[in-house]
């Protein structure tokens, strides 16, 4: 049972957009610098003036990674600057205090000189596993205190040619499985994140191992679907071959794949989406649940993923129907588990009468992981579409909690 916030009944209300969230204030604000009216934008975009500005107010989510695309297309900016999203908000998050250091390790590690120490590789091993773990366990606090030194130790020890090989493989996993996803999940900026998966490709590459192309394949196709570069992101996931012939080649292979299906669906490219989803599926008949690399890969997972990819096409009520077919207690992970419920909720958002579901799906994901809710575009987006139709009743106090958590206007 979700225990419900109690907060003021009165919701504020601010003229002319000064109460619309993060993504849709961006998007006026930069329609306006362009000196573009809603109309000719929408018409670029392949959306009507009215959706537009519906999106600019808050009133509808900008939650789909191609319309994004459409929008920086139409005002000639990166996608990235739609999306950008304040880390500030009611109450600092305890990894926030990290979000330096990491981004001074990087910097540290990208010019080769990490100022590290050497360390023993049963050490490395040992304090990777915990920053590995903590992330998947969403416990951002912890990776964020740990990684700087894990960064800048890891590649001291690589540069003194200790272990190289061993080495090289926990530098993929970290740049990718840690530093990446932990700066992706506490809503940092993208160019860093970028970076962690720079240095994760450096490593593959000098490593040259099927198994770690791939993992390192998968971080570079993230980042380049943040910045929208679709096209890069397909041809990166194409390049990297892990083969099947180990339960973990296969799950790697699997994750490719459904990294492929969102790729294809922001593309909209329907083929290849229904093709990259029914091999995943495949895969995932055969290794059954797994965990192999920290992807989690598995059937429950691959339902997941299929959520997320149907909501990247806009079919809210097929996402809606697969979340019921998934068990979340056999997902392997709080991180797809709240996932599961994120995604749950996003759809549900969309539906006629769903609203109360739609709350009580979030709010069990920001139980969950807080950072995912709080700092993610999509999810404040969603958030301010339901904050715009809130009633004054229990889930209308639940959902203005969560609004203000996340430090948007109520």
């Amino acid at each position: 049972m979700i225990g419900l916030v109690r907060l003021p009944d009165e919701v504020g209300r601010y003229p002319d957009g000064m109460g619309t969230p993060d993504v849709g204030r961006n998007l006026r604000a930069i329609r306006h610098a362009r000196g573009k009216s809603l109309a000719v934008v929408a018409g670029l975009a392949g959306i009507s003036a009215s959706y537009l500005s519906r999106l600019e107010s808050g009133e509808r989510a900008l939650d789909r990674r191609s319309l994004i695309v459409a929008l920086a297309n139409a005002l000639d900016v990166a996608p990235s600057e739609i999306t950008r999203t304040a880390v500030t908000t009611a109450g600092e998050l305890d990894e926030d205090r990290s979000l330096n250091d990491v981004r001074l390790s990087l910097l540290s590690a990208s010019m080769n000189e990490p100022r590290g120490r050497v360390a023993p590789l049963d050490e490395l091993r040992a304090r990777t596993e915990e920053v590995l773990t903590a992330q998947r366990d969403c416990d951002y606090a912890l990776v964020g205190a740990k990684l700087p030194g894990l960064v800048r130790d890891l590649h001291t020890t690589l540069r003194a040619n200790r272990d190289e090989r061993e080495v090289l493989r926990l530098l993929v996993m970290t740049h990718v499985q840690g530093t990446q996803a932990w700066l992706g999940d506490i809503g940092a900026s993208l160019d860093l994140a970028w970076q962690a998966s720079s240095l994760a490709k450096q490593a593959a590459e000098r490593l040259d191992e099927p198994l770690y192309d791939a993992v390192s394949a998968f971080g570079t196709a993230f980042g380049l679907i943040g910045a929208g570069g679709f096209g890069l992101a397909r041809d990166s996931l194409s390049a990297a071959d892990p083969g099947t012939d180990t339960p973990e080649a296969a799950q790697v292979s699997g994750m490719l794949a459904l990294t492929l299906s969102l790729v294809s669906a922001a593309s909209k490219d329907h083929a290849e989406r229904v093709a990259a989803l029914e091999h995943a599926g495949d895969l995932a008949e055969h290794t059954g649940e797994g965990d192999a690399l920290y992807f989690g890969f598995g059937p429950s997972n691959v339902g997941v993923w299929r959520m997320s990819v149907a909501l990247e096409a806009g079919e809210h009520a097929e996402a809606a129907r697969i979340a019921e077919t998934v068990n979340p207690d056999a997902l392997p992970s709080p991180t797809r588990l709240s996932a599961y419920y994120r995604e749950y909720g996003r759809a549900l958002a969309r539906l006629p009468k769903q609203r109360d579901n739609a709350v009580m799906m979030l709010r069990r994901a920001e139980m969950i992981s807080p950072a995912r809710i709080h700092r993610h575009p999509f999810m404040r987006s969603v958030l301010a579409e339901l904050l715009a139709r809130a009633k004054r009743d229990a889930v209308g106090r639940e959902l203005r909690g969560m609004a203000y958590r996340a430090g948007l206007p109520v």
